[in-house]
């Protein structure tokens, strides 16, 4: 009797790694599980993708990996994922945080989405004595993170953290991380240089602010800390989740996973 290979593999090969869909599940994941998705992500796969019994869908939790899956059962409403083997093991992000002064005109969900995509560990929103959007929906914004994990190919979801003052968050930094501070005064060092100019350094933290800019004071106070590398995005005003996502860009070229 032949042997069945894929059981004796860890990983399947990537021209066998299965269906297009991926699904973040809080299920543990390994072979021979049997998983049952949310409702709505139920409905996604046989209302919205039209998956059938016998089609493959690829399972994350973030902590083992990606899982390739067969629908086992189908009803009307709901299914079950039967695990069979690991398309691919665990691999982690960059120690990135991105603390953001939450925007009226470009919900946080956005920046959550392209932040996730861009390879953010942790969103920390950030109240600032100009911001205008105070209120942050937490559960929207992780719903957006997760379905940018399942449509980017990544294998975690960055933590989402209850929105803190500025105050609280230059108080509270951790000892080591440094805190890029994309100050629009336009007197500090262009990015890509202040990037090169920094040692050896892993862990790291990006600061952008809100409608309208930090205020002279909120300025001052975070020069002040040494921990801030105060950098400037160059000649051009950026919204600020313009200025966001450009300066993940830029660290990630020179300091992340992009090199």
């Amino acid at each position: 009797m032949g042997r069945d290979k894929d059981r004796d593999r860890p990983c399947a090969d990537l021209s066998d790694a299965g269906g297009k869909v991926r699904l973040f599940v809080e299920d543990p994941l390994r072979a021979g599980v049997k998983v049952t998705p949310s409702e709505g992500q139920a409905h996604y796969l046989l209302h919205v993708m039209r998956s059938r019994k016998g089609d493959r869908v690829l399972l994350f939790n973030g902590i083992e990996g990606e899982w390739r899956a067969r629908i086992a059962e189908v009803t009307r409403r709901s299914c079950t994922l039967h695990c069979e083997i690991q398309s691919e093991a665990q691999a982690g992000v960059p120690d990135l945080w991105l603390a953001f002064a939450p925007i009226k005109k470009t919900p946080a969900d956005y920046v959550a989405q392209k932040a996730t995509e861009l390879g953010v560990a942790v969103l920390q929103p950030v109240i600032t004595n100009r911001t205008v959007a105070r209120r942050v929906n937490l559960e929207r914004m992780r719903a957006n993170a997760i379905e940018a994990a399942e449509q980017s190919g990544r294998l975690s979801v960055p933590e989402i953290r209850e929105p803190v003052a500025l105050d609280a968050l230059l108080c509270n930094w951790p000892i080591g991380r440094r805190l890029v501070f994309c100050d629009e005064g336009g007197d500090a060092t262009p990015i890509a240089k202040a990037l090169d100019s920094v040692g050896e350094q892993t862990q790291w933290g990006v600061l952008t602010g809100p409608e309208g800019g930090f205020d002279r004071q909120e300025r001052a106070a975070i020069r002040e800390c040494a921990f801030v590398l105060p950098v400037t995005l160059g000649p051009r005003i950026m919204r600020a989740d313009t200025a966001a996502l450009a300066a993940l860009s830029v660290w990630q070229s020179i300091c992340g996973d992009w090199r």
